[in-house]
């Protein structure tokens, strides 16, 4: 996608509205891959003037609460993405497109912020020690049913990969049987 310079596009803008030229020929005049795209310069320009034609340098974040707001907006009106986008005062009609999607996707829970980073990991002993000196009975108890689970968990691991090996030993014994029994009725032939 070209990056297009607040200058340039305030000129298209300004041809346009002077009557210079409609946004076809406008887009074929300065090389503009679709007329769309002057289309939204346009309507951005007279819905919040000459602002919105300027590359943002800051990313806009939004609650929770307005996302939901929008989505429902838009699942439950007519409005195209770009009719609701300059509704709700916003200049890019394809961040409400990807809301929802995640939003029919995942549901409300896709809207909400997500955290930044790498989790944060502790080791096992750590984890122990501190539950083993907690006074509370609750970490006690949690403690047990884990490791209770833990070894659950290991036992079902073992069971499958016993499984796995045995079904692999079957099926090479089969394949065998099935190559000596081709082998034998060669030489009878």
């Amino acid at each position: 996608m070209a990056k297009y310079s607040f200058e340039f596009k305030q000129m298209v803008v300004n041809e346009y509205l002077n009557g210079k030229g409609s946004y076809e020929t406008l887009a074929r005049k300065h090389g503009i891959s679709s007329n769309t795209r002057i289309k939204e310069w346009v309507a951005n320009f007279e819905r919040f003037g000459a602002v919105s034609l300027m590359r943002s340098r800051q990313k806009k974040v939004y609650t929770f609460e307005f996302k939901l707001h929008v989505v429902e907006l838009y699942l439950t009106s007519e409005l195209s993405f770009k009719e609701l986008a300059l509704q709700v005062g916003m200049t890019d009609p394809a961040t409400i497109t990807r809301w929802v999607q995640d939003y029919r996707a995942a549901g409300p829970e896709a809207l909400k912020p997500k955290k930044k980073g790498r989790k944060r990991t502790m080791d096992k002993e750590k984890i122990i020690r501190e539950i083993e000196n907690g006074d509370s009975q609750e970490q006690k108890e949690l403690l047990k049913q884990l490791q209770e689970e833990n070894l659950r968990l290991r036992i079902e691991n073992a069971f499958l990969k016993e499984a796995r090996r045995l079904r692999l030993e079957e099926e090479a014994l089969l394949r065998k049987q099935r190559e000596s029994s081709t082998a034998s009725e060669e030489n009878s032939n």
